[in-house]
């Protein structure tokens, strides 16, 4: 049986087959699907979203510890903060196999930067593998289970956006069940003191070695042998670029295991051609350890070190051939990211723009688009709960300099639970001038729809216990917490004022479901334009709806997307929006 599937559908198949019993995650593009694919398969493998990737990889290492196959997974900046584990889970090694997916995002398609992931699999010194293409990724699992279990490894299992929500063919197999032996007590290997981790260093370097020799013949890495001309070592989704852009008589050496190096196989297909290349994306990694083994080879002098590569690319760069541009009559108009029609974050961010004496820090989700125009509302994003922290360290600098300024920390419901809660208590503790605020729209809402613990439910869509963020913040010393609608502008200017007025810790909580959320009320109208009344002010314009535009001196409101708000209602100062039953 074969079926079309992506990357991470294809790996949700493979922890099925493989005989996984464990899975965790959070939602990150583009890593997303393979949690969401394994609800399918539930009678055989628990899966859950976690609160953020370090909770995911600890219970994940943790059903490994009693013997599970297991499985976490993440876009690559989620590895910075699972890092911790990972690391200390590479000295002691596993019971069941552990795999540990990490999907990188060439190019940024949706992601604040572009590191390049392969890094930790030496960094933390376990063995990773890649796959090219949607049947690799399901077989690479079961081996990647077996590579685990055999020398005792976390295994990386690095993947990018092209392999992940691309699609090819893929030939099922049967679930072949993993024995789960019985736990035995063994604090030797699973209690890392300082005592233990010296111990287990020198197993951690032989292991290593012990890889790259098994990877000069393994099942993971093949030769492609067409000519002496020209050779390309490659792997993941650079293989099938480079297999497409090279010469028909190029010899390939394939790599699946990527780290360690099988310098032995390297060494022996460099000796056969010509002229070696090394065509991987981003950073130089396989090339610089051929380059440091003294093999010489070509790579990022042609292809970069920024960006994602394709065919073309390759052609171009490596062989000269100029593109062949067509030019076309009709040109794209550029459509710049904005919140959606109906968005809750939009009223909250034009309270906020409307402000010019303080800042306001935000954090990766839906709302970074409130730094956007016309909205401007934002002043700093860095990372996953750094909208309190990064807004704590600028409010102590402020009191230091005797700037008159107070900071509005901005995080997202999901986003608190991930990495908030933490830089709400070190506001509360060091008394910071900061006034903590959650958008919460009830799910976790960038990534497509994931549950989180304030949803009120799990990945496998049971009712589970909702964990009320107000609660929290009074838990941590926050008195007057303001709890609003953020699409009546009036009670979020009232809030926004009452908390810079409050004597006491003060904290918002905006709350209005995702518009695009299932279970959310369906629209009961939508708002139409009286043209007679418009005065053509463009007030309307200034909230940023999609919905809203400007024709013929007046404004219009494009019905096939309102969802009847009345955001752009309220701002109106004549009155000539009003809303329509439907």
């Amino acid at each position: 049986m074969k079926q079309l599937l992506s990357g991470n559908e294809a790996i949700a198949r493979g922890l099925y087959e493989a005989g996984a019993e464990f899975a965790s995650a959070y939602p990150g593009t583009p890593s997303t699907e393979v949690l969401e694919n394994l609800v399918q398969y539930k009678d055989d493998i628990y899966a859950e979203w976690a609160p953020n990737e370090k909770v995911a990889t600890e219970v994940a290492y943790g059903a490994s510890m009693a013997g599970a196959r297991s499985f976490c997974t993440m876009k690559m900046v989620g590895a910075n903060v699972a890092a911790d584990p990972l690391f200390t889970a590479a000295y002691q090694g596993v019971s069941g196999g552990f795999i540990f997916m990490s999907a990188d995002d060439p190019s940024m398609h949706s992601s604040q930067n572009e590191q390049d992931n392969r890094h930790y699999a030496r960094h933390a010194k376990i063995a990773m593998v890649e796959p090219s293409d949607s049947q690799e990724c399901k077989d690479f699992v079961k081996m990647a289970y077996e590579l685990s279990e055999k020398f005792d490894t976390p295994v990386l299992y690095r993947v990018t956006t092209r392999i992940d929500h691309s699609k090819s063919l893929v030939e099922f197999g049967e679930r072949e069940e993993h024995k789960i032996e019985d736990y035995v007590k063994n604090p030797r290997k699973n209690v890392c003191t300082p005592a233990n981790a010296y111990m287990n260093h020198p197993i951690v370097e032989k292991r290593i070695a012990d890889l790259a020799e098994y990877g000069n013949d393994c099942p993971f890495n093949k030769v492609e042998m067409n000519g002496t001309k020209m050779g390309v070592i490659t792997a993941g989704i650079s293989y099938q670029y480079a297999k497409e852009a090279f010469p028909e008589d190029t010899s390939f050496l394939k790599l699946g295991l990527t780290y360690p190096l099988p310098m032995k196989l390297i060494r022996e297909f460099a000796d056969k051609v010509d002229e070696l290349y090394v065509i991987e994306e981003l950073d130089p990694f396989m090339e610089d350890q051929i380059k440091a083994a003294g093999i010489a080879c070509k790579g990022k002098e042609f292809t970069g070190e920024k960006y994602e590569l394709n065919a073309q690319l390759i052609e171009e760069r490596v062989f000269g051939k100029t593109p062949e541009i067509k030019e076309v009559a009709a040109k794209a108009v550029m459509r710049p990211p904005a919140l959606c029609p109906g968005c809750p974050h939009r009223g909250f961010f034009y309270t906020m723009a409307k402000g010019k004496n303080y800042v306001v820090t935000a954090d990766i989700g839906c709302y970074t688009l409130g730094c956007a125009q016309p909205l401007n509302a934002i002043d700093s994003v860095l990372c996953m709960g750094g909208g309190f922290t990064v807004g704590m360290g600028m409010s102590k600098v402020f009191e230091r300099t005797g700037a008159d300024k107070k900071v509005f920390g901005v995080v997202g419901d999901s986003t608190f639970f991930h990495s908030g809660i933490t830089g709400l208590a070190e506001i509360a503790y060091n008394k910071g001038n900061v006034i903590p605020v959650v958008l919460d729209n009830g799910i976790t809402g960038m990534t497509g729809q994931q549950e989180n613990p304030g949803s009120g439910y799990t990945l496998e869509g049971e009712i589970a216990n909702i964990i009320k963020v107000e609660e929290i913040m009074k838990a941590c010393g926050f008195v007057n917490v303001f709890t609003v609608d953020p699409q009546d502008l009036k009670a979020m200017q009232e809030a926004v004022d009452g908390a810079l007025a409050s004597e006491e810790p003060a904290a918002i909580i905006a709350k209005r479901e995702c518009r695009l959320l299932k279970r959310a009320a369906k629209p009961d109208g939508v708002c139409i334009v009286d043209a007679d009344k418009c005065v053509g002010c463009r007030a309307c314009l200034k909230v940023g709806c999609p919905a809203v535009s400007f024709k013929d001196g007046k404004s219009v409101i494009d019905q096939t997307q309102c969802v009847g708000c009345t955001v752009c209602m309220q701002v109106c100062p004549v009155e000539a929006i009003v809303k329509e039953a439907r």
